[in-house]
């Protein structure tokens, strides 16, 4: 009963949303050109699973998704090094850092498209940017705000800060992390198509204002719910994975293996 309970508290939302389009498109309160029925973005999304090309263009956005993330956690782990190990070097690039964090990504577009051209680079770029702070950011205060009690262990047992870091600090930090990386892959689906709606010929980005252009609502609606749905599975995974570690890590401390 508690989780019949559970998926009818998420998902009634979803249902009245469905109906309340079906009873506007039904009565005719809204034109089926600038929103189409139910059924129709049903079977344009049927239509272009079956011909591959939704699944194409997401493949490409994953694709680009995957690069521009997994170079932002390589500068985020490269970062925490520096701060965790030469404390006094981050002075240098720390103010720099705050100005690029308050920027958004997709008002650089029109100068990566000068620098590099409208190929993959500039979409990278912009998925680095938008991703790169909410990871680092929850990294460092997982990392940081290491509960002293396990400093002092550390310390106890001579740890060298290197040891600190990788035995005590990132372990700890785990749970932290994770919502860095939750929050990030937000990010990165809300820049990617946003870069692909300004300067690309492919992407989910690209279909929905190539649909918009040839008046399909049907299609850009079915992108858009692509999008969502891909994103909900995302975030899902992130949140049992930092619930996981939350739990476990909480474990350990209580049964004193920390």
């Amino acid at each position: 009963m508690k989780r019949t309970l559970n998926f009818i508290q998420k998902t009634l939302i979803f249902v009245v949303i469905l109906l309340a389009w079906y009873l506007v498109c039904r009565a005719g309160l809204w034109s089926t050109y600038a929103l189409p029925t139910p059924a129709k973005v049903w079977d344009s999304l049927l239509q272009m699973t079956a011909n591959g090309e939704i699944l194409s263009h997401l493949f490409i956005s994953i694709r680009r998704i995957v690069i521009g993330f997994t170079i932002s956690c390589l500068i985020t782990f490269v970062l925490t090094l520096i701060g965790a190990l030469m404390p006094k070097a981050t002075p240098y690039y720390s103010q720099l850092l705050e100005v690029m964090r308050h920027i958004p990504p997709i008002s650089l577009i029109p100068l990566l498209i000068l620098w590099f051209g409208i190929g993959e680079l500039p979409k990278i770029i912009v998925i680095v940017l938008a991703t790169l702070f909410p990871v680092l950011l929850n990294t460092e205060n997982g990392i940081f705000g290491c509960d002293k009690k396990l400093i002092e262990v550390g310390k106890m047992l001579s740890f060298s800060k290197f040891e600190m870091l990788f035995r005590i600090m990132i372990p700890n930090a785990v749970p932290d992390i994770l919502v860095g990386i939750r929050i990030g892959l937000g990010y990165a689906w809300r820049a990617i198509i946003g870069a692909e709606m300004i300067a690309a010929s492919s992407g989910i980005g690209y279909l929905i204002l190539d649909a918009q252009a040839l008046s399909r609502t049907d299609k850009v609606i079915a992108g858009i719910l692509v999008i969502g749905v891909f994103g909900l599975l995302t975030d899902l995974i992130c949140s049992k994975m930092v619930k996981f570690t939350s739990r476990n890590r909480s474990a350990e401390v209580k049964d004193g293996r920390i």
